[in-house]
């Protein structure tokens, strides 16, 4: 059985692929697609943005596909990055000028709560989406630390933890996670799509 993972980020999918426990699927991603064109991520939330590269994969491809949005929430900036978050310095993505910008944007701040939080969409042929989400809780430290990870993990300290997520280990990174939390919701909660994928 097939699965598309609707993603052309190669740290996510690696994420992904290293949390992802279902038995039996053949998984592939957008980068087996080439030809078929991005997304335009203009949703006002992550479910909404999952739930529409989800299904226009599925439409592309007549497979089943799992898509996610992802993001950091931070308290003081009223929940910005959100739906942002990869391209909140502007135009092409860039990791560090991100990091600058939120930096910057909590000089002054007493509160530096924040949340990374993951939406997940899956789209089969023929049917309605269905979703879950998933969080981790942590602050947003004053200087990157660590050179693992990608986008605000340098930034990002998880709750009960000292290290930043560029910090740790993938292993443990990919235990507490908000992706990580999601993935195991899906497990949960749609294995009887999983297992009928082809009916």
């Amino acid at each position: 059985m097939k699965l598309v993972i609707a993603t052309r980020n190669a740290h996510k999918l690696e994420e992904i692929r290293a949390i992802f426990n279902f038995q039996g699927l053949e998984l592939s991603s957008a980068l087996d697609f080439p030809t078929i064109p991005d997304t335009v991520e203009d949703r006002d939330t992550f479910e909404g943005n999952a739930i529409k590269k989800a299904r226009e994969l599925c439409a592309a491809t007549g497979l089943p596909c799992i898509a996610d949005d992802s993001g950091l929430e931070v308290d003081a900036l009223g929940g910005s990055p959100g739906v942002y978050s990869a391209r909140y310095a502007g135009e092409p993505c860039d990791d560090a000028a991100n990091n600058q910008k939120l930096l910057r944007e909590l000089t002054g701040k007493e509160s530096r709560r924040a949340r990374f939080v993951t939406a997940l969409a899956l789209c089969r042929p023929g049917k309605e989406p269905v979703t879950v989400k998933g969080t981790c809780e942590g602050v947003i430290v004053e200087t990157p630390r660590g050179t693992s990870g990608f986008g605000y993990d340098p930034l990002f300290v998880p709750d009960g933890y000292n290290e930043s997520f560029a910090e740790l280990p993938a292993s443990t990174k990919n235990k507490i996670s908000h992706r990580a939390n999601a993935l195991s919701k899906a497990s949960k909660h749609w294995p009887h799509f999983f297992q009928n994928l082809e009916n």
